[in-house]
């Protein structure tokens, strides 16, 4: 079971950022992994658009890395790190090596830790970046240096410009270097992909479970991210070995299935549910706002691939012969169309992710004290949909979610 992991990955709604500064709104360290991910997505696309090899499977993993290290070293500051870094390497191994140690009694797939060590040594340098993989670096560092910027953008106007001013010059400048990707030249000169972000960014400001206090308070954007990293920890515990594509699909897929609610905004559970036809008009209203407002923002080269990830998006799906979507079994994910070529998503195990998600930010919150009928109704909810034995895509949710509230 993945308990005490998945527990640990959620303090990453705990983490505030930019403490020293005045904040209009929380910036949480969730949000900005989600945040970075989206736009290494959109730079990353622009790459391969050039012909340029991207490794996704390497970023999507350095994603979930990257936050369990933050989270490891949250009381340091990026600046303080990187002088470590540099004046005192010895002791910046050491520290690493505090991170894995950490993490070694959580991680129980012994895999998922060794490709976790690599990573600490390939991101500090003690171990070098195979040559294939430097671009797919590249586009990832640019994308965290760009969402840091754009965090500091946010709450530039209720500061004073000398409180950040030096801190801005050293993001812009350590952007110059990537200033030959594509995507993050259109970005910094606020072209298309620049207002589609900022459409994203929207969910950064709307509130999960609206309608009671919880702590800690999540945002829409902050739960995409982590439904996208347990999608992937609930793939591994499958045992099934993954074609590329399908990886790449589900932690996209989880990554954005709330994207419609960029322009809809979150329409809790009881309310869509409250008559037998609603769900249906609310789906067909989010596709047509989305159509009318976020599709012409997204490039022809990944605009089909994106309305995939949110079309049926808790639906197993492949794409056959003739182009066309099919719904299929999680057997027939296994059995057939476990190929590149076919484009599979297991859809019904983002959906666990997603109600595993909203499981933890409920009873996450009562167990801190703060509950209301809410929030309380929510947990049973999730909970009544699961009865003992059912297994979906291989995982045995009510087991696993009852080892979350225990």
């Amino acid at each position: 079971m993945i308990r005490e992991l998945a527990f640990k990955i959620f303090e990453g709604y705990s983490i505030e950022r930019w403490n020293d500064l005045v904040r209009p709104f929380q910036l949480i360290e969730m949000d900005k992994a989600a945040e970075k991910m989206v736009t290494a997505y959109i730079v990353g696309k622009y790459e391969e658009n050039r012909g340029n090899y991207i490794n996704w499977d390497w970023m999507i993993y350095a994603s979930l890395f990257d936050l369990l290290k933050k989270i490891a070293l949250c009381d340091i500051k990026s600046p303080v790190q990187s002088m470590i870094r540099k004046e005192f390497p010895s002791e910046y191994l050491r520290l690493n090596e505090w991170v894995l140690n950490q993490y070694k009694p959580l991680m129980k797939d012994e895999s998922l830790f060794s490709r976790f060590t690599l990573y600490i040594g390939q991101s500090s340098g003690s171990i070098k970046i195979a040559d294939d993989d430097l671009l797919t670096f590249r586009v990832l560092r640019a994308s965290h240096k760009f969402s840091t910027l754009r965090e500091l953008q946010l709450i530039a106007p209720v500061n004073e410009p000398e409180r950040y001013y030096l801190t801005e010059k050293e993001i812009e400048a350590d952007l110059q270097q990537y200033l030959d990707l594509r995507g993050m030249q259109l970005l910094i000169t606020k072209q298309k992909p620049f207002d589609f972000i900022m459409m994203i960014e929207q969910l950064r400001f709307q509130r999960r479970w609206n309608q009671t206090p919880r702590v800690p308070s999540t945002t829409v954007l902050g739960h995409s991210f982590f439904v996208a990293i347990m999608t992937l920890l609930l793939t591994r515990e499958t045992g099934v070995q993954l074609c590329p594509r399908r990886e790449f699909n589900n932690f996209f897929c989880g990554l954005f299935h709330d994207l419609p609610e960029a322009v809809t905004r979150d329409i809790i559970s009881p309310v869509k549910q409250a008559t037998d036809e609603l769900p249906l008009i609310v789906k067909h209203i989010e596709d047509e706002i989305v159509h009318t407002e976020l599709v012409p923002l997204m490039e022809p080269f990944y605009r089909d691939e994106l309305l995939y990830f949110t079309n049926d998006e808790f639906d197993n799906r492949i794409i056959d012969e003739t182009g066309k979507v099919k719904k299929v079994s999680w057997e027939e994910l296994n059995a057939t169309y476990n190929e590149d070529r076919y484009s599979p998503v297991d859809g019904r195990l983002v959906r666990v992710a997603d109600h595993l998600s909203a499981l933890m930010e409920a009873d996450s919150s009562i167990k801190h004290g703060i509950t209301s009928e809410h929030l309380r109704d929510g947990r049973q909810n999730i909970l009544t949909l699961y009865s003992a034995g059912t297994v979906i895509s291989g995982i045995d949710v009510h087991a696993l979610f009852s080892e979350i509230v225990r």
